[in-house]
Protein backbone atom coordinates (compact mmCIF):
# COMPACT_ATOMS: atom_id res chain seq x y z
CA UNK A 1 0.00 0.00 0.00
CA UNK A 2 1.05 3.73 -0.79
CA UNK A 3 3.05 5.11 2.77
CA UNK A 4 0.78 7.41 4.22
CA UNK A 5 3.86 9.80 3.95
CA UNK A 6 3.52 10.15 0.70
CA UNK A 7 0.12 10.81 0.71
CA UNK A 8 0.84 13.63 3.25
CA UNK A 9 3.23 14.96 0.92
CA UNK A 10 1.47 15.20 -1.78
CA UNK A 11 -1.48 16.63 -0.36
CA UNK A 12 1.12 19.39 2.06
CA UNK A 13 2.12 20.34 -1.81
CA UNK A 14 -1.74 21.32 -2.25
CA UNK A 15 -2.71 24.99 -3.29
CA UNK A 16 -5.50 24.97 -0.64
CA UNK A 17 -6.92 27.93 -2.27
CA UNK A 18 -8.10 26.12 -5.03
CA UNK A 19 -9.00 22.25 -3.31
CA UNK A 20 -11.36 20.52 -5.30
CA UNK A 21 -13.47 17.53 -4.57
CA UNK A 22 -13.41 14.36 -7.10
CA UNK A 23 -15.68 10.97 -7.04
CA UNK A 24 -16.51 8.75 -9.20
CA UNK A 25 -20.17 9.98 -11.07
CA UNK A 26 -22.38 6.95 -9.47
CA UNK A 27 -23.60 5.62 -6.02
CA UNK A 28 -23.65 9.34 -4.17
CA UNK A 29 -21.72 11.46 -6.41
CA UNK A 30 -24.91 13.40 -6.79
CA UNK A 31 -25.10 14.38 -3.44
CA UNK A 32 -21.32 14.35 -2.56
CA UNK A 33 -21.07 17.40 -5.65
CA UNK A 34 -24.18 19.12 -4.10
CA UNK A 35 -22.71 19.00 -0.70
CA UNK A 36 -19.48 20.42 -2.16
CA UNK A 37 -20.63 23.04 -4.07
CA UNK A 38 -22.79 23.95 -0.77
CA UNK A 39 -19.10 24.48 0.66
CA UNK A 40 -17.54 26.39 -2.03
CA UNK A 41 -15.42 23.56 -3.83
CA UNK A 42 -14.32 22.86 -7.02
CA UNK A 43 -15.96 19.25 -8.31
CA UNK A 44 -14.68 16.96 -10.31
CA UNK A 45 -16.23 13.76 -11.78
CA UNK A 46 -14.71 10.62 -13.39
CA UNK A 47 -17.40 9.52 -15.91
CA UNK A 48 -18.82 7.41 -18.82
CA UNK A 49 -20.58 9.10 -21.70
CA UNK A 50 -23.27 6.95 -21.40
CA UNK A 51 -23.61 9.00 -17.74
CA UNK A 52 -23.56 12.65 -18.72
CA UNK A 53 -26.63 13.06 -19.32
CA UNK A 54 -27.91 11.88 -16.11
CA UNK A 55 -25.53 14.62 -14.69
CA UNK A 56 -26.69 17.28 -17.32
CA UNK A 57 -30.71 16.35 -15.85
CA UNK A 58 -28.86 17.89 -12.03
CA UNK A 59 -27.14 21.16 -12.50
CA UNK A 60 -26.92 22.38 -8.84
CA UNK A 61 -25.01 18.73 -8.78
CA UNK A 62 -23.39 18.57 -11.91
CA UNK A 63 -19.55 18.59 -11.55
CA UNK A 64 -17.21 21.52 -12.45
CA UNK A 65 -14.90 19.23 -14.39
CA UNK A 66 -14.90 15.47 -16.00
CA UNK A 67 -12.72 13.37 -16.41
CA UNK A 68 -14.01 10.61 -19.18
CA UNK A 69 -13.19 7.19 -18.89
CA UNK A 70 -13.98 4.21 -21.08
CA UNK A 71 -15.47 1.98 -18.05
CA UNK A 72 -15.30 2.15 -14.39
CA UNK A 73 -13.49 -1.28 -13.87
CA UNK A 74 -10.43 1.16 -16.26
CA UNK A 75 -10.24 4.19 -13.64
CA UNK A 76 -7.17 4.08 -12.33
CA UNK A 77 -5.07 6.37 -13.97
CA UNK A 78 -8.12 8.64 -14.33
CA UNK A 79 -7.87 8.63 -10.96
CA UNK A 80 -4.54 8.80 -10.34
CA UNK A 81 -4.46 12.30 -12.26
CA UNK A 82 -6.17 13.45 -9.40
CA UNK A 83 -3.00 13.68 -7.27
CA UNK A 84 -2.20 16.43 -10.05
CA UNK A 85 -5.20 18.46 -9.81
CA UNK A 86 -5.23 19.57 -6.44
CA UNK A 87 -8.08 17.31 -5.37
CA UNK A 88 -9.39 15.06 -2.65
CA UNK A 89 -11.33 11.73 -3.80
CA UNK A 90 -14.41 10.70 -2.00
CA UNK A 91 -14.72 6.97 -1.95
CA UNK A 92 -17.84 5.49 -2.36
CA UNK A 93 -19.65 1.76 -2.95
CA UNK A 94 -18.60 2.27 -6.93
CA UNK A 95 -14.97 2.21 -6.14
CA UNK A 96 -14.77 -0.66 -3.93
CA UNK A 97 -16.95 -2.84 -6.63
CA UNK A 98 -14.89 -0.96 -10.01
CA UNK A 99 -11.81 -0.40 -8.54
CA UNK A 100 -10.81 -2.94 -5.87
CA UNK A 101 -7.44 -3.46 -5.12
CA UNK A 102 -5.99 -0.87 -7.08
CA UNK A 103 -6.96 1.32 -4.40
CA UNK A 104 -3.73 0.85 -2.42
CA UNK A 105 -1.52 2.54 -4.56
CA UNK A 106 -3.49 5.54 -5.49
CA UNK A 107 -1.68 8.35 -5.39
CA UNK A 108 -4.81 10.32 -5.00
CA UNK A 109 -5.15 11.48 -1.78
CA UNK A 110 -8.71 9.42 -0.12
CA UNK A 111 -10.63 10.91 1.97
CA UNK A 112 -10.85 8.63 4.87
CA UNK A 113 -8.46 6.19 5.73
CA UNK A 114 -8.20 4.02 2.83
CA UNK A 115 -7.03 0.75 5.04
CA UNK A 116 -10.41 0.70 6.00
CA UNK A 117 -12.13 0.00 2.79
CA UNK A 118 -10.06 -3.44 2.67
CA UNK A 119 -11.54 -4.14 6.37
CA UNK A 120 -14.81 -3.95 4.84
CA UNK A 121 -14.35 -5.73 1.49
CA UNK A 122 -12.65 -8.96 3.51
CA UNK A 123 -15.87 -10.35 5.87
CA UNK A 124 -13.83 -12.28 7.89
CA UNK A 125 -11.99 -8.49 8.75
CA UNK A 126 -15.28 -7.17 9.42
CA UNK A 127 -16.48 -9.58 11.75
CA UNK A 128 -12.89 -9.03 13.45
CA UNK A 129 -13.46 -5.62 13.98
CA UNK A 130 -17.06 -5.81 15.16
CA UNK A 131 -16.50 -8.61 17.36
CA UNK A 132 -13.69 -6.12 18.79
CA UNK A 133 -16.37 -3.30 19.08
CA UNK A 134 -18.55 -5.70 21.35
CA UNK A 135 -21.10 -5.59 18.57
CA UNK A 136 -24.00 -8.89 18.65
CA UNK A 137 -23.21 -10.89 15.51
CA UNK A 138 -25.02 -13.27 13.90
CA UNK A 139 -23.17 -16.70 13.49
CA UNK A 140 -21.14 -17.71 10.43
CA UNK A 141 -20.20 -21.07 9.02
CA UNK A 142 -19.04 -23.10 6.61
CA UNK A 143 -20.66 -25.12 3.70
CA UNK A 144 -20.49 -28.19 4.92
CA UNK A 145 -21.67 -27.43 8.24
CA UNK A 146 -24.95 -25.44 6.83
CA UNK A 147 -28.03 -26.25 9.44
CA UNK A 148 -31.18 -24.26 8.96
CA UNK A 149 -31.75 -20.75 6.87
CA UNK A 150 -28.53 -19.01 6.39
CA UNK A 151 -27.89 -16.04 3.85
CA UNK A 152 -24.95 -16.50 1.52
CA UNK A 153 -23.01 -13.02 0.60
CA UNK A 154 -20.13 -12.84 -1.73
CA UNK A 155 -17.35 -10.30 -1.20
CA UNK A 156 -17.38 -6.37 -2.65
CA UNK A 157 -20.09 -3.68 -2.51
CA UNK A 158 -22.62 -5.21 -4.93
CA UNK A 159 -25.74 -3.93 -3.32
CA UNK A 160 -27.33 -7.28 -2.41
CA UNK A 161 -26.96 -8.54 -5.92
CA UNK A 162 -26.88 -12.27 -5.95
CA UNK A 163 -27.18 -12.86 -2.23
CA UNK A 164 -29.04 -16.28 -1.56
CA UNK A 165 -30.93 -18.10 1.51
CA UNK A 166 -29.76 -21.91 1.81
CA UNK A 167 -30.62 -23.90 4.83
CA UNK A 168 -28.30 -26.94 3.78
CA UNK A 169 -24.70 -27.79 2.01
CA UNK A 170 -26.86 -29.39 -1.16
CA UNK A 171 -29.11 -26.23 -1.44
CA UNK A 172 -25.61 -24.02 -1.15
CA UNK A 173 -24.47 -25.95 -4.08
CA UNK A 174 -27.10 -25.97 -5.88
CA UNK A 175 -27.65 -22.03 -5.72
CA UNK A 176 -24.26 -20.93 -5.91
CA UNK A 177 -23.48 -22.41 -9.24
CA UNK A 178 -27.03 -21.11 -10.32
CA UNK A 179 -25.55 -17.72 -9.98
CA UNK A 180 -22.42 -18.50 -11.19
CA UNK A 181 -23.68 -19.33 -14.41
CA UNK A 182 -26.04 -16.44 -14.80
CA UNK A 183 -22.81 -14.35 -14.47
CA UNK A 184 -23.58 -12.90 -11.32
CA UNK A 185 -20.72 -13.80 -9.44
CA UNK A 186 -17.30 -15.74 -10.07
CA UNK A 187 -16.30 -18.86 -8.25
CA UNK A 188 -13.85 -16.93 -6.37
CA UNK A 189 -16.75 -14.96 -5.15
CA UNK A 190 -18.42 -18.32 -3.86
CA UNK A 191 -15.58 -19.38 -2.38
CA UNK A 192 -14.53 -16.45 -0.41
CA UNK A 193 -18.64 -16.08 0.65
CA UNK A 194 -19.37 -15.36 4.10
CA UNK A 195 -22.48 -17.67 4.99
CA UNK A 196 -24.26 -15.73 8.08
CA UNK A 197 -27.22 -17.10 10.06
CA UNK A 198 -30.18 -15.75 8.93
CA UNK A 199 -31.58 -13.14 11.61
CA UNK A 200 -35.32 -12.07 11.54
CA UNK A 201 -36.43 -8.69 12.54
CA UNK A 202 -36.53 -4.78 11.40
CA UNK A 203 -33.22 -3.99 9.53
CA UNK A 204 -31.90 -0.32 10.43
CA UNK A 205 -28.76 1.53 8.71
CA UNK A 206 -27.64 4.10 10.81
CA UNK A 207 -25.37 6.71 9.15
CA UNK A 208 -22.78 7.76 11.30
CA UNK A 209 -19.91 10.73 10.53
CA UNK A 210 -16.11 10.33 12.80
CA UNK A 211 -14.67 13.46 13.10
CA UNK A 212 -10.98 13.29 14.72
CA UNK A 213 -11.01 17.13 14.51
CA UNK A 214 -13.24 18.55 16.95
CA UNK A 215 -14.32 17.42 20.60
CA UNK A 216 -18.10 18.08 21.19
CA UNK A 217 -21.53 15.66 21.71
CA UNK A 218 -20.51 12.14 22.12
CA UNK A 219 -16.86 12.11 22.17
CA UNK A 220 -14.41 9.15 20.97
CA UNK A 221 -10.52 9.46 20.78
CA UNK A 222 -9.63 12.77 19.35
CA UNK A 223 -12.69 14.09 18.59
CA UNK A 224 -16.57 12.68 18.24
CA UNK A 225 -19.51 10.92 16.44
CA UNK A 226 -22.59 12.00 15.04
CA UNK A 227 -25.33 10.33 13.69
CA UNK A 228 -26.57 11.62 10.95
CA UNK A 229 -29.69 9.94 9.52
CA UNK A 230 -31.27 6.57 9.24
CA UNK A 231 -32.88 4.40 6.00
CA UNK A 232 -33.91 1.47 5.31
CA UNK A 233 -33.24 -0.80 2.09
CA UNK A 234 -36.01 -1.30 -0.71
CA UNK A 235 -35.08 -5.01 -2.09
CA UNK A 236 -36.17 -5.94 -5.35
CA UNK A 237 -38.70 -8.76 -5.07
CA UNK A 238 -37.98 -9.74 -1.25
CA UNK A 239 -39.81 -6.73 -0.28
CA UNK A 240 -43.39 -8.21 -1.42
CA UNK A 241 -42.09 -11.61 -2.10
CA UNK A 242 -46.03 -12.19 -0.34
CA UNK A 243 -47.75 -11.27 -3.42
CA UNK A 244 -45.99 -14.08 -5.59
CA UNK A 245 -46.93 -16.71 -2.98
CA UNK A 246 -50.64 -15.60 -2.86
CA UNK A 247 -50.42 -15.72 -6.37
CA UNK A 248 -49.06 -19.13 -6.29
CA UNK A 249 -45.85 -18.35 -7.90
CA UNK A 250 -42.95 -19.86 -6.19
CA UNK A 251 -40.13 -16.93 -6.45
CA UNK A 252 -36.61 -17.09 -5.06
CA UNK A 253 -36.07 -14.00 -2.92
CA UNK A 254 -33.81 -11.23 -4.24
CA UNK A 255 -31.58 -8.95 -2.05
CA UNK A 256 -30.56 -6.37 -5.01
CA UNK A 257 -30.89 -3.30 -4.10
CA UNK A 258 -33.51 -1.05 -6.00
CA UNK A 259 -33.82 1.71 -3.45
CA UNK A 260 -34.07 3.46 0.27
CA UNK A 261 -36.89 4.26 2.70
CA UNK A 262 -36.17 7.28 5.60
CA UNK A 263 -36.53 6.21 9.38
CA UNK A 264 -37.20 7.48 12.28
CA UNK A 265 -36.42 5.52 15.75
CA UNK A 266 -38.01 5.72 18.60
CA UNK A 267 -36.09 7.67 20.69
CA UNK A 268 -35.07 5.00 23.31
CA UNK A 269 -33.42 2.84 20.54
CA UNK A 270 -30.93 6.07 19.93
CA UNK A 271 -28.70 5.41 22.75
CA UNK A 272 -27.79 1.45 21.31
CA UNK A 273 -27.76 3.07 18.19
CA UNK A 274 -24.86 5.58 19.52
CA UNK A 275 -23.01 3.22 21.61
CA UNK A 276 -22.71 1.00 18.48
CA UNK A 277 -21.15 3.89 16.17
CA UNK A 278 -19.21 4.77 19.35
CA UNK A 279 -17.67 1.41 19.82
CA UNK A 280 -16.73 0.30 15.88
CA UNK A 281 -14.46 3.75 16.13
CA UNK A 282 -13.28 3.04 19.39
CA UNK A 283 -12.56 -0.42 17.56
CA UNK A 284 -11.05 1.30 14.19
CA UNK A 285 -8.42 3.31 15.87
CA UNK A 286 -7.41 -0.01 17.75
CA UNK A 287 -7.16 -1.88 14.87
CA UNK A 288 -6.20 0.44 11.79
CA UNK A 289 -5.75 4.04 12.91
CA UNK A 290 -9.46 5.04 12.88
CA UNK A 291 -12.54 5.81 10.42
CA UNK A 292 -12.43 9.12 9.81
CA UNK A 293 -15.60 10.01 7.98
CA UNK A 294 -18.90 8.52 7.24
CA UNK A 295 -19.81 4.79 7.64
CA UNK A 296 -22.72 3.02 8.19
CA UNK A 297 -23.19 -0.35 10.36
CA UNK A 298 -26.30 -2.58 8.55
CA UNK A 299 -28.38 -3.90 11.98
CA UNK A 300 -31.37 -5.62 12.49
CA UNK A 301 -33.56 -5.23 16.00
CA UNK A 302 -35.60 -7.83 17.22
CA UNK A 303 -38.88 -8.28 18.84
CA UNK A 304 -37.20 -7.59 22.39
CA UNK A 305 -35.03 -4.34 20.64
CA UNK A 306 -31.95 -5.86 20.79
CA UNK A 307 -29.99 -4.99 18.07
CA UNK A 308 -27.35 -7.04 16.27
CA UNK A 309 -24.64 -5.77 13.59
CA UNK A 310 -24.35 -7.95 10.26
CA UNK A 311 -22.04 -5.60 8.16
CA UNK A 312 -20.13 -2.18 8.37
CA UNK A 313 -19.72 -0.12 5.56
CA UNK A 314 -16.81 2.13 5.74
CA UNK A 315 -18.11 5.06 3.66
CA UNK A 316 -20.84 7.16 2.55
CA UNK A 317 -23.67 5.18 1.86
CA UNK A 318 -26.25 5.32 -1.08
CA UNK A 319 -28.77 5.59 1.73
CA UNK A 320 -27.51 9.18 2.95
CA UNK A 321 -29.31 9.89 -0.98
CA UNK A 322 -32.40 10.21 0.69
CA UNK A 323 -31.49 13.56 2.86
CA UNK A 324 -29.76 16.16 0.48
CA UNK A 325 -31.38 19.03 2.77
CA UNK A 326 -30.33 16.98 6.03
CA UNK A 327 -32.12 14.54 7.96
CA UNK A 328 -34.36 14.90 11.04
CA UNK A 329 -32.11 14.53 13.46
CA UNK A 330 -29.50 17.00 11.73
CA UNK A 331 -30.62 20.30 12.91
CA UNK A 332 -29.90 18.54 16.44
CA UNK A 333 -26.50 18.57 15.24
CA UNK A 334 -26.10 22.08 12.95
CA UNK A 335 -27.72 25.12 12.44
CA UNK A 336 -27.90 24.47 8.38
CA UNK A 337 -28.69 22.13 6.13
CA UNK A 338 -26.31 19.46 6.28
CA UNK A 339 -26.59 16.21 4.10
CA UNK A 340 -23.78 13.71 4.53
CA UNK A 341 -21.94 14.99 1.44
CA UNK A 342 -21.70 18.43 2.59
CA UNK A 343 -20.37 17.18 5.94
CA UNK A 344 -17.66 15.66 4.09
CA UNK A 345 -16.92 18.84 2.56
CA UNK A 346 -17.48 20.73 5.86
CA UNK A 347 -14.86 18.74 7.28
CA UNK A 348 -12.00 18.73 4.20
CA UNK A 349 -12.52 22.69 4.86
CA UNK A 350 -12.54 22.50 8.65
CA UNK A 351 -9.35 20.38 8.30
CA UNK A 352 -7.57 22.75 5.66
CA UNK A 353 -8.47 25.73 7.70
CA UNK A 354 -6.65 24.03 10.68
CA UNK A 355 -3.83 22.99 8.73
CA UNK A 356 -4.95 18.79 9.51
CA UNK A 357 -6.15 18.14 5.81
CA UNK A 358 -3.79 14.88 7.10
CA UNK A 359 -6.11 14.08 10.38
CA UNK A 360 -9.15 13.48 7.44
CA UNK A 361 -6.90 11.96 4.43
CA UNK A 362 -5.33 8.69 3.32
Amino acid sequence: MIPKKKIDETVAGYDKRKLAIATLCSHSALQIFHGAKQEGFKTIGIITKQKLAMYDAFPLAKPDEFIFVSDYHEAADALDSLADKNAIFIPHGSLIEYVGKQIENLRAPIFGNRRVLFWEANRQKMFQWMKKAGLNVPGSTIPEKIKGPHIVKFPGAKGGRGYLIVSSPKEFKEKTNNVIKAGLVTKQDVENALIQEYLTGVRFYPHYFYSPLTKYGLRVGEGHVEMLSIDRRIETNVEEIYRSHAAGIKTEPSFAVAGNMPVILRESLLVDVLDMGKRIVEASIDLFGGIPGPFCIETICDEDFKFSAFEISARIVAGTNLYPNGSPYTPYLFKEEMSTGRRIAREIKTAMLMGKLDKVVY
